[in-house]
């Protein structure tokens, strides 16, 4: 029975190879979309996973709020891990990771600049699951100037795995002893470090201070630990190992400190969710976003919804077609279930179909997919064990789902009606198809609007006024490799043509490098009058060099001694201190936790606000001081012939150091922090065109059953005089409609839901009425295109052949 249902199906899609081709065209558009965003979701899902006790590690966090100002770490203090493992029965152990900031490694007469590179604590490999390959995990990492390797960077240095007891010379001469090798951690890791140092190579981590943050600190519970019940009991720790530090500082107990609306607070993320829902200062790498997943999945479901639509509508539409197919059977004693079976036979290898050049073009497109999203996906062995099942689901649900109305629907038909000729026809009268018309086209207004509104906002992005001009800015990394020379250079380079003025500081809006600090408005530390700023080390030609604007003061000068204790605050500052004129007010920084014999600092200048971290985030407090730094040298230049400039200042550098000479500029690297949205951007913008295709390939289909329906209408029309325009107005006006229904119902929708996008950003723009009428517009114009194609060459035929036989 089987073998005659597919026979007869594969007669049936055949027959109509029109029919049959639109809808493999149109679902193998949407189950490859649909199959590249489930190899993206998937990617975003398994980060961590193959920690095989992932579901017992959480992170400790740090929480504080210290008057105005808030602060969440995903780092926290020296000696919390150990201390927490003693304390608590429940915790089996834990382990801090602390970035060295990179290393440069020798190989030969080269010096490498890794950044790779962290600090780790012996128990590294009892929490997290790095299989070693030579070594003993127990010890690698117990002895001070001890090294465990990935496998890629032991062949890297070496040509070889077996690299254990060779010896590692890193920076200055310093000397470190291969103890492991691991295998390479894989891409879905929140951390991808290549060398891990024995953490008692790091002198500063056998500090006991409590109110200093450092370390990203895990901690491994045993199971069947209650890690909610865990967390309730930090307060009463925190509070017994801070309180001593906490009353040296400010004079108050934790208790006091609470009560004044202050807090303190350690609070733990699941290892698994650090990816996907953590965005703290002090995380391991660049962390992904759950919206987007949520985003691209509804995408996937939208547009396969509707490519599924597209198949009953076109099931349906021709239903006349099969109407007295449907009839003989009954007549001849074919039941409705063997009727519904034959049509979802039919359905199903549709879909088979379909999903056959879908995986294909999966496969195809991938490499694009992964330069459009950053990613670097494949389809391999083992992502078959699992994608194979899930396709076939697909194609299952899919094929039933697109099949069932249409099997039901014909299956319904009754044999003396049908062979009367009394069954509907065309276009008309099909208020399901109707709906689902309307279905489709909301779907794609609503991602046209999405797609102009992301646009907007990006582009808001990059021209909005930063407080600083990054153009022309050219970034020479590693400048602290120059030692006691870094001045020098900075000097010499300053004195090239082409060079507007140059600057010597780590702390850049662009950069990574942040620290932050507590002043107090006056000597008793009264944490009311606390501001708890981001505080860059800068030198005097900071302002000049990246075009900043000083609002009230002055800037910085080498000629003013006093300057070494002057602070120039930005504007957000100013406000959090309360300040109306804050020039030459005296801050108190906390250096030695006697809160009357803090450091006293004075305001010469208040700078503009600027934009320093994502524009998601309000602007917050900066604190400028004069101080040396010598991580960048930021030069400003002006010379047309911008790679010559380089060259100059390339040869420069090799007079003062072997060290391989790396920039980027400024305006570059803005950019690079946007990526996400920008990779977003055009991925929406992708899937929306696609979502557009795949429903005007049905509207197209539609179009031309309802021409085919009302022939001899059109014959007769024509015939009595009809001109060709008003015959396609005619056919189209139902479908115009339909549209116009569309935009009515998705319009309001798309905009609740984009406005509900943007607030995840304190800059962003207002949607504006245009973009709506657009989107609109767009999707009639695209829907007018598509169906009068039809329509006109309905209208053109020649009204003889249509009713000669009449």
């Amino acid at each position: 029975m089987f073998r005659n249902y597919v026979k007869t199906a594969f007669r049936s899609l055949t027959k109509n190879k029109a029919f049959t081709a639109i809808n493999i065209l149109g679902l193998a558009l949407g189950l490859a979309t649909c199959l590249l965003i489930v190899l993206y979701v998937a990617d975003e899902l398994s980060y961590d996973r193959y920690n095989t006790k992932a579901d017992r590690i959480y992170r400790v966090n740090e929480d504080l709020k210290l008057g105005n100002n808030n602060a969440l770490y995903a780092v926290c203090m020296p000696p919390l891990a150990q201390t927490l493992k003693n304390d608590f029965p429940e915790v089996q152990d834990a382990v801090r990771l602390k970035q060295a900031g990179g290393f440069h490694v020798k190989k030969g007469n080269e010096s490498i600049l890794e950044y790779g590179t962290v600090f780790a604590d012996p128990s590294l490999f009892n929490v997290f699951t790095l299989p070693m390959i030579y070594g003993n995990p127990a010890t690698a990492l117990k002895d001070p100037n001890s090294v465990v390797l990935t496998e890629r960077t032991a062949k890297k240095y070496f040509n070889t795995t077996n690299v254990v007891g060779r010896i590692l010379k890193v920076n200055d001469g310093q000397l470190l002893n291969i103890t492991g090798v691991i295998k390479d951690i894989p891409k879905q890791s929140h951390f991808n470090f290549d060398f891990f140092v024995s953490m008692s190579s790091w002198a500063d981590s056998k500090l006991n201070q409590w109110l200093r943050s450092d370390y990203n600190t895990y901690v491994l519970f045993k199971k069947g630990a209650d890690h909610q019940a865990f967390e309730k009991k930090l307060p009463a720790f925190l509070n017994k190992y801070s309180s001593g530090e906490m009353q040296a500082n400010l004079h108050l107990t934790m208790d006091a400190f609470e009560k004044s609306g202050s807090y303190f607070r350690l609070n733990l993320t699941p290892l698994l969710d650090i990816h996907l829902h953590s965005n703290r200062d002090g995380e391991l790498s660049h962390n992904g976003t759950v919206q987007y997943v949520y985003i691209f999945s509804a995408i996937a479901i939208f547009i396969l919804l509707i490519a599924c639509v597209n198949f009953m509508n076109l099931s349906t539409a021709r239903s006349s077609n099969r109407a007295r197919e449907v009839g003989v059977r009954k007549v001849l004693g074919s039941s409705r279930k063997y009727l519904i079976a034959q049509f979802l036979t039919e359905s199903v290898l549709v879909t088979l179909a379909a999903a056959s050049v879908a995986f294909i073009a999966a496969i195809i497109l991938l490499p694009v997919f992964n330069h459009l999203s950053g990613k670097e996906l494949v389809i391999n062995a083992q992502t078959l064990t699992w994608l194979i099942p899930v396709l076939l689901a697909i194609i299952i649900v899919v094929g039933c789902l697109a099949g069932s109305y249409p099997a039901f629907f014909l299956s319904a038909f009754q044999p003396i009606g049908v062979l009367n000729g009394k069954i509907a026809s065309g276009f008309k009268g099909g208020r399901l198809r109707s709906l689902l018309v309307v279905f489709q086209f909301s779907i794609s207004i609503f991602l046209i609007i999405g797609t102009i509104v992301i646009y907007n906002q990006l582009n808001y992005i990059q021209t909005k006024n930063l407080g600083y001009n990054r153009d022309q800015v050219l970034v020479i990394d590693k400048a602290f490799e120059l030692g006691s020379h870094a001045k020098t250079f900075k000097q010499q380079v300053k004195q090239l043509p082409g060079v507007v003025n140059a600057t010597l500081t780590g702390y850049l809006p662009t950069s990574q490098m942040r620290s932050t600090t507590i002043f107090f408005g006056d000597a008793t530390a009264d944490q009311k009058k606390s501001i708890f700023p981001q505080s860059w080390n800068v030198d005097e030609d900071y302002l000049s060099t990246l075009g900043m604007k000083i609002t009230a003061g002055r800037n910085f000068s080498n000629q003013m001694p006093t300057d070494s204790t002057g602070l120039i605050i930005n504007e957000t500052a100013a406000k959090f201190l309360g300040f109306k004129d804050p020039l030459n007010k005296i801050l108190y920084r906390n250096t030695d936790g006697n809160r009357d014999h803090g450091k006293r600092y004075h305001i010469i200048g208040v700078v503009k606000d600027f934009n320093f971290s994502s524009l998601r985030e309000n602007i917050s407090p900066v604190v400028l001081l004069l101080n040396e730094d010598t991580g960048y040298l930021s030069v400003k230049v002006s010379a047309s012939n911008i790679p010559a400039l380089i060259a100059r200042i390339k040869r420069k550098w090799e007079s003062f150091t072997p060290i391989h000479f790396e920039y980027s500029f400024m305006d570059q690297d803005f950019d690079a922090a946007y990526r996400s949205e920008q990779r977003t951007g055009t991925i929406f913008l992708i899937f929306t065109v696609l979502a557009i295709i795949i429903a005007c390939l049905g509207l197209f289909g539609l179009a031309a059953y309802a021409a085919e329906q009302r022939t001899k209408e059109i014959g007769i029309r024509k015939v009595l005089g009809a001109s060709v325009a008003l015959i396609a107005g005619t056919l189209s006006k139902d479908f115009i409609k339909l549209v116009l229904i569309s935009i009515a119902v998705s319009t309001p929708i798309a905009w609740y839901l984009m406005n509900k996008w943007l607030q995840d950003f304190a800059y962003r723009i207002t949607i504006q009425w245009w973009v709506l009428v657009l989107a609109g517009f767009a999707a009639l114009s695209i829907a007018i295109v598509t169906v009068s194609f039809q329509s006109i060459k309905a209208a053109l035929a020649n009204p003889v052949k249509s009713l000669r036989s009449e």
